[in-house]
């Protein structure tokens, strides 16, 4: 069934478009070209196709948990500018939000 230039229109008004005449055209021909592909998929016989619930693989293959890499917790905080009980102490950056006068 072709789309009409009143069916492309109202689409485009319903979509917020503007459709310049001289696309009309080839707009209502890629339409039905699209529309026409969609009665193709709807003539495909599915009944024997199982439900898919997921695309992936839904089981995850997980890693093995083990430690990979060695403690370099001592040269680490060798670089540091400044170590306290094994923290890392940096200097303070959040200040006090001024307080409201009580004219305001």
């Amino acid at each position: 069934m072709p789309i009409s230039a009143d069916t492309v229109t109202h689409i485009a008004r319903l979509s917020r478009l503007r459709i310049n005449p001289e696309s009309m055209p080839q707009l209502q021909h890629d339409l039905d070209a699209v529309l026409g592909l969609f009665e193709q998929l709807a003539g495909i016989n599915v009944s024997d196709v199982a439900p898919l619930f997921h695309p992936g693989d839904p089981h995850l293959r997980l890693r093995i948990d083990a430690v990979t890499e060695s403690d370099q917790r001592a040269a680490f905080q060798a670089l540091a500018s400044d170590v306290s009980a094994d923290l890392y102490l940096v200097p303070k950056v959040i200040e006090a939000a001024p307080t409201a006068s009580k004219g305001s």
